[in-house]
Formats: C-alpha cells, sequence, structure tokens
C-alpha cells in the first residue's frame, strides 16, 4: 500500500510557514562583507519525511540505469540507492517497475523575467539601453508568481537557470533557482550556486544596436567585447590593489568576476565558425566559455567542444528561423556527444520546459536512426547531469547519488515517449506534484481563478 505525503499548497505564504517549521536546514556559507551579503539565498528545503521508493527502473544520471531499484530518502538527501536497499521509512512508495529519474534541470529559462500572462508590463529579460548592461542581474527581475513555474514542475523540472535576454553583447548575471512556490526570487535561489554572464553574438546585438550607435557588424561585435575585457583587466589590477582612489563599478564588476574565475559564461551563439572565435577570443582574455547556448551548428565543432571543455545547450528540432540559425539538423545533440563533447537540451522557451523529456526523446531517436546506438541512460544526462555541470551545480544536484539533493521525479510511463507524465515530483525530498493525491503547486497569482 502506497503511503504518501498529505500537504496542501495554497500559496506561497503558507509554504514558507512549513518551511520555517521544518526540520531541514540548509547550510549557507558565512561572509562578513556587504557584497556577499547583498541579494543572499534565503531558500529552505520543504518539510520532507523519509521516503522508501521500492521497484523502481531508475535511470541515475551517471548513465547507468537499475532494474528493480530502490532509493531511500533521509533529511532531504539520497541515503542509498541500489537493489538492495532498506531502511526504516515514513513513507514506502511501491513505483511498480515505473521509471524514477532525477529532476530535469533547465539551463536556459526565462521564466519569471518574461511571466505569463505575456504582456508588455512583464517583460523584463533584456535591458535594450546599451549593448554593455554586464551590470544587471536576471534575478532583480524575477517576479515569483509566474504560473509557468508551476507548470515547469508539473514537467518535472526542479531546477532551472534563469537569464537575461540575447539583445545585448554583455546581457547580465543569470541565476539558479530551485522550482518551489516561493514569495521572493532570494527564497528560490539555490544557496552557493554561481552566477553567470550572459552574453551573445551573431545577428542580434548588430541588429538591436545597429542603428543606436553600434555595434552593426560581427566584426563590431568582436571589437566591443575586447574593449571590454581590456577595461575589466584594469579594474581587476584597480580592485586587487586596492586603496583610497578605487570606485566600484557594477558592469566591470561582473567582468572581472569572470576574469576571476567566479562567474559562467553562458553565451548566445549559433554558427560554428563564431564558437571558434568566442573560445579564441576567450583565451585571448584568459576566461571560459562554460556553455554555447542554441549552438545550432555545434555538430560542425563537437571537437573544438570537447578539446576547451565546453558545453552546447541546443533545441531537438528548432532551426531555420533566421540565417544563423539555418544549417541545423535533427541529430546535432547526439553528435555532440557521441563525439566525447558535454550536450543537453534546454528550452529557452515557457512551453517547452514543461516537455523537455520529449525534446530529449526526439533528439536521442534521430541520433540512434543515424546509427549511434545510444542509451536511455547516457541520453538523460543531456537533461540533468550536463545542465547541472555547466551551471556548477553538479555537486549538489542532477544524478541521484548518494549524499546528494533527493530531486526525484517518478514517471507514469518511459519518459522517452510522448504518453509519459511524471507522477511525483521530489524537491529536497519533499513531495511537491502529486497525481495520486492531487497535490500540485499553485502560484498565488493563480489563487481564485479555479483549476
Amino acid at each position: 500500500m502506497i503511503k504518501t505525503l498529505r500537504m496542501t499548497l495554497l500559496g506561497t505564504t503558507s509554504l514558507a510557514l512549513l518551511a520555517a517549521c521544518g526540520d531541514n536546514t540548509e547550510t549557507k556559507s558565512e561572509d562578513s562583507s556587504d557584497k556577499a551579503r547583498a541579494f543572499a539565498s534565503t531558500y529552505q528545503p520543504q518539510p520532507s519525511e523519509t521516503t522508501l521508493i521500492t521497484n523502481a527502473r531508475i535511470i541515475d544520471g551517471t548513465g547507468q540505469e537499475i532494474d528493480g531499484g530502490s532509493i531511500l530518502i533521509t533529511d532531504g538527501k539520497i541515503t542509498a540507492i541500489g537493489t538492495d536497499v532498506s531502511g526504516d521509512a515514513a513513507i514506502t512508495i511501491d513505483a511498480g517497475g515505473k521509471y524514477v529519474t532525477p529532476g530535469i534541470i533547465d539551463i536556459h529559462s526565462h521564466l519569471g523575467d518574461y511571466p505569463t500572462p505575456s504582456v508588455s508590463a512583464h517583460a523584463d529579460g533584456n535591458e535594450i539601453t546599451s549593448p554593455i548592461t554586464s551590470e544587471v542581474y536576471a534575478e532583480h527581475g524575477i517576479w515569483p508568481q509566474d504560473p509557468g513555474f508551476d507548470e515547469a514542475l508539473q514537467g518535472g523540472v526542479t531546477t532551472l537557470h534563469v537569464l537575461p535576454g540575447s539583445a545585448n553583447l554583455f546581457g547580465g548575471r543569470g541565476v539558479t533557482l530551485r522550482n518551489i512556490p516561493a514569495r521572493t526570487v532570494q527564497e528560490m535561489k539555490l544557496p552557493d550556486a554561481p552566477y553567470t554572464l550572459k552574453m551573445a553574438c551573431g545577428e542580434n546585438p548588430k541588429r538591436v544596436y545597429g542603428n543606436k550607435g553600434g555595434p552593426g557588424s560581427r566584426m563590431g561585435n568582436v571589437a566591443g567585447y575586447r574593449k571590454n575585457w581590456i577595461k575589466a583587466q584594469d579594474y581587476q589590477k584597480k580592485r586587487d590593489k586596492g586603496g583610497d582612489g578605487f570606485k566600484r563599478d557594477l558592469q566591470l564588476e561582473t567582468l572581472a568576476d569572470v576574469l576571476d574565475g567566479e562567474i559562467l559564461v553562458q553565451m548566445h551563439c549559433y554558427r560554428a565558425d563564431e564558437m571558434v572565435q568566442i573560445l579564441d577570443l576567450a583565451k585571448e582574455f584568459d576566461y571560459k566559455v562554460t556553455t554555447f547556448h542554441h549552438a545550432v551548428e555545434a555538430y560542425k565543432i563537437a571537437d573544438y567542444l570537447k578539446d576547451n571543455e565546453t558545453c552546447a545547450a541546443m533545441w531537438a528540432d528548432w532551426y531555420g528561423f533566421k540565417m544563423e540559425s539555418y544549417d541545423g539538423i535533427l541529430e546535432n545533440i547526439p553528435f555532440v556527444h557521441a563525439e566525447g563533447a558535454c550536450a543537453m537540451i534546454h528550452s529557452d522557451d515557457e512551453n517547452g520546459i514543461q516537455r523537455l523529456n520529449q525534446e530529449v526523446a526526439k533528439a536521442w531517436a534521430h541520433g540512434n536512426r543515424a546509427g549511434l546506438n545510444i542509451s536511455k541512460a547516457e541520453a538523460w544526462q543531456w537533461l540533468s547531469t550536463n545542465p547541472a555541470k555547466a551551471l556548477g551545480i553538479i555537486d549538489e544536484t542532477g544524478t541521484l547519488e548518494v549524499g546528494k539533493r533527493a530531486d526525484v521525479v517518478m514517471w507514469s510511463a518511459d519518459p522517452f515517449t510522448t504518453y509519459a507524465r511524471p507522477e511525483k515530483v521530489f524537491l529536497d525530498g519533499a513531495l511537491m506534484f502529486d497525481t495520486e493525491t492531487g497535490l500540485k503547486p499553485k502560484s498565488d497569482f493563480r489563487l481564485g481563478f479555479g483549476e
């Protein structure tokens, strides 16, 4: 008999009160500086009970599949996984042979910054006032009541990375969020997750700024990066030297933190030749491009990506909507993976984030039709493991391994089919969505609107 955690999510205020009363605590790094305290995470896991999931077909995110497996969750962490797992549990769930996977991580989302309802008053994802806006933070535009967060959770997304838009050469800082109902974005921020810097190459910056003082060409784009990295190097030296003459500059502070390795570069870029240009740019200024986003032509330079330890976040089959996205193929993700590079899916879309498992299934199928013979367990890494690596949070989540956060999804059917839907979604061991009991989050914005 299945025993389930029964709790009602009636708005975010009650959730916050529950969190305050729970046994789970979040360890936070202590830093006395004003800079470290500003906009710090106040995330607290929801209350959870010791839970044992048995008789499951587990895809663990490491490339392995465990048939007839079990997972023990204690204090929000995975404490045992395998075929011979036992322990006292307040809740025991017989999965009945269903698939159990890590929670999905979307590395490229604009939820909260471009929330639903999609009206102009909600458009806070692009600061289109200058090609250089590295001083802005995506989190400062996020509306936690966006109903899209609820829908994403019901699609199995437990962690998401919200980025500024792609109008600018330097678009601003991205933030990694836990997908829980919350009153403030600080309550959603994954503690100690690195900030990222959104950059963009190609058509967007020259299209947006060509008649606004530039850049107006790809040549101008690259010159713009270089001029500002030179400024950042100078700022970095002055900052490190200190003294009364040093003045804080938010724009250059972000760039200097990239040069220090504290902020991870997430770069919007479509064409293969441009991605290699950017890799050379990174060598010139001694920083790392963590991930190319969209990367429609990544399959052409998978060897470059592997050699530079740079990931590619891609769509399954969205291409051809502008010239720089023209030369796409359906095997992009699996070809990059097969070369040994870091490949993953991303949404960049409020609807696509709800079915990322289906997007991966399409790419996986196209790759295998091309003769690659990639297993489902391998392909799942495109949904959770590699995004976690690219966000610097793989030690926390992304795989089902002992000691990691219990971000777990149980599926109604094989998640590589269009018939599958998440039946249960756990986040830090707390059951947040359950089709059996009708448990599901509902943002404050939706309260009073019915189902």
